[in-house]
């Protein structure tokens, strides 16, 4: 089965596009768009971002390693997979993960794999976000984080993550669906 061989008929007509703002960490165009059924959007707000990064990180001991943060936009601390941003100056999401993991935990090595991609927001964001499974990974070295960066490292058996995931702690949508499929596709449920 094929679902994107009529896709192009379903693709909105730009009309206009402005830039509002455009800064690193934040930029907003507005476009004015036309719909395949002809009618009109005459503000549509589109964020580019970045690509994005997490990894399921699990050491050789079987435990998940995991990081607690604030997160300032909802206002609560939350766990969540190791995770950043694509920066340009890496050659490819891969390298990007592995050098979150190092930066935010200390640990690597380890065997790597892409395991999932999705779209934080495919209504409005440009970016995708890139999910890896790093098995038998180790602590190797010390954090090294960035000013703007504060949280813990947490080591968590199988059946904790699941309790975290089960008890809504892992909120963020880009983590906690790697982690759903991880539980899924390993028949851990």
């Amino acid at each position: 089965m094929n679902l994107k061989s009529d896709n192009k008929s379903l693709h909105w007509r730009v009309l206009g596009s402005e830039y509002l703002h455009q800064e690193p960490w934040l930029t907003v165009r507005k476009e004015q768009l036309q719909l395949p059924n002809g009618n009109i959007a005459p503000e549509y707000y589109v964020l580019e971002y970045a690509n994005w990064v997490n990894t399921i990180a699990i050491t050789r001991e079987k435990k998940f390693v995991l990081v607690k943060q604030y997160r300032h936009g909802i206002r609560q601390v939350c766990y969540e997979l190791c995770a950043g941003v694509c920066e340009n100056s890496d050659r490819s999401p891969l390298e990007s993960a592995k050098r979150e993991l190092m930066e935010e935990t200390g640990y690597g090595k380890g065997k790597w794999s892409e395991f999932i991609c999705v779209s934080p927001n495919a209504s409005a964001n440009t970016n995708l976000s890139y999910c890896f499974i790093a098995e038998d990974v180790e602590r190797i070295n010390d954090q090294a984080l960035e000013d703007s960066e504060d949280l813990t490292v947490h080591l968590f058996s199988l059946d904790e993550v699941k309790e975290l995931l089960m008890n809504g702690e892992i909120i963020q949508a880009t983590m906690a669906a790697p982690l759903w499929k991880y539980m899924a596709v390993n028949k851990l449920l």
